[in-house]
């Protein structure tokens, strides 16, 4: 029995920002039981539900020397879906409405539990053979692991992994508050360590020290090793190339599945979704104002509203996109200036956009299930969930080729009658729109190949049996 322990800063459904919580709350329950003990650690945060602390056991506390402070750590347990979870308490850092705050706490709230991680472990009776972190905010853990912790019997031979979901992200301080902190000798902040540009960068450190580099899909593992999206690490990435490797993210398929999906209007599966899943559609129409017309080309962006997500290729051109024949839909919450870009193109053609500038599980299901087209002109993306779930709901993505877009949607090709989507390369606008159009004719004037595209794109499986496959492989290897 191979023992793993993810520990990471959120994990869904105790606390969520974004897709990190999705992988380290899904992940785990697809391993193979009979081969992989797979348990999770995460902070105890004051904003998780109480339904879920009410569940919590308590299994022990002690104290931990943080540079020059003693601190509080409580370590609790619960279990859910069959996987066990540890949660690593203590007010002082995790209170609050939200996982994360100032950057400044933030690094010592992620010192503190990456080191408190390591602590509990012998006190829980639990030793991993790999720790599995993601993101920066577990990057201090490789380096405490090889540092101080090497010199304990009990934590000799452990590897570890880091996880990268977005190099963006890297958790940088000045080096004077972050020594301090950590307690880390000078010998770790040096231009081969945890040294970056002058500051103490986490991420640095955990790529540096981790015996393995993961990131969340092949393209972007592949894309991170070029300057322009290597977010200034892109030379750390190449040094590391051989022990690099990507695996694409997956969704779940039981809460992402339209035929039992009770957000939606009317359910409907791969057979039958050409007479059920326009149902849907005009279940959204009433329910927004939009004009009622089954007809229309229903096109829906569900997203944070940053440039990070080909944004402002939409706000160049969304005159052009908000044609009589189009309706538009947009959810997310972001940059004032695009959430106020939506809400003027919805008060302009209030009866073709809509703008929901909130985030709404069921509203987000709904858009899912009832448009035609899904619009992802990412400038970069690691992974993305969102063109998975339109592929699963039978609505056909239209994404830009950087990343995880370019290894999940496979481009329409005419003459061959292939592919599940629309894609085009270059970062520009017109690009983008002429791909729109060309995507409208065909759902216009080809009606029988647009349907063999989403046949083909609900018969893809982007579940997360394929990814943890490829997790057990690298687990064995290592």
């Amino acid at each position: 029995m191979k023992r793993i322990l993810f520990v990471a800063s959120e994990c869904v459904p105790f606390i969520k920002t974004g897709g990190l919580a999705d992988v380290v709350g899904s992940l785990p329950k697809y391993f193979n039981k009979e081969e992989f003990d797979v348990r999770v650690m995460v902070p105890k945060y004051c904003a998780i539900p109480d339904t879920y602390k009410q569940q919590m056991k308590y299994k022990t506390h002690f104290y931990l020397n943080l540079a020059w402070r003693s601190q509080y750590v409580g370590v609790l347990e619960m279990e859910l879906d069959g996987v066990t979870f540890y949660f690593i308490d203590n007010e002082f850092y995790f209170v609050g409405s939200t996982p994360y705050g100032n950057i400044y706490e933030d690094i010592e709230k992620f010192a503190f539990f990456s080191k408190a991680a390591l602590s509990a472990l012998p006190l829980i009776d639990f030793r991993p053979d790999i720790i599995h972190c993601h993101d920066w905010q577990t990057g201090l853990l490789p380096v405490y692991l090889k540092d101080t912790f090497s010199q304990n019997s009990f934590f000799q031979g452990i590897k570890s992994i880091m996880t990268i979901h977005n190099l963006k992200f890297q958790g940088v301080w000045d080096m004077k508050t972050v020594k301090d902190i950590s307690g880390l000798s000078s010998y770790y902040f040096a231009p081969d360590k945890l040294e970056a540009y002058g500051d103490a960068n986490y991420l640095t450190g955990g790529i540096v020290y981790a015996d393995y580099v993961t990131t969340v899909s092949s393209s972007y593992a592949q894309e991170i090793k070029m300057p322009f999206y290597g977010e200034g690490l892109d030379g750390l990435m190449r040094a590391r190339s051989n022990e690099l490797e990507g695996i694409v993210n997956g969704i779940d398929y039981n809460e992402y599945n339209p035929e039992t999906d009770p957000y939606i209007f009317k359910t409907y599966n791969s057979k039958n979704f050409r007479k059920e899943k326009v149902k849907n559609k005009r279940g959204l129409q009433e329910e927004l104002g939009l004009e009622l017309d089954e007809k229309k080309f229903m096109i829906g962006i569900v997203s944070r509203l940053t440039d990070q997500k080909g944004l402002d290729l939409i706000e160049y051109v969304i005159e052009e996109i908000c044609n009589e024949d189009t309706q538009l839909v947009v959810l997310g919450t972001g940059e004032e200036k695009y959430e106020n870009l939506f809400r003027h193109y919805a008060w302009k053609y209030n009866n073709r956009v809509s703008a929901n500038i909130f985030y709404s599980n069921d509203r987000a299901h709904k858009i899912y299930a009832a448009c035609d087209a899904f619009l992802m002109p990412s400038l970069f993306e690691p992974c993305g969930l969102s063109q998975l779930m339109s592929l699963r709901y039978g609505t056909v993505p239209i994404v830009r080729e950087t990343g995880g877009l370019r290894d999940t949607v496979e481009p329409y090709n005419e003459f061959e009658s292939i592919g599940t989507g629309f894609s085009f390369s270059n970062y520009n606008a017109h690009e983008m729109l002429s791909t729109l159009r060309y995507a409208k004719h065909i759902f216009y004037n080809k009606k029988r190949e647009w349907n063999k595209i989403i046949d083909r794109g609900m018969a893809a499986d982007f579940s997360w049996a394929n990814s943890a496959k490829r997790y057990e492989e690298l687990y064995d290897r290592l």
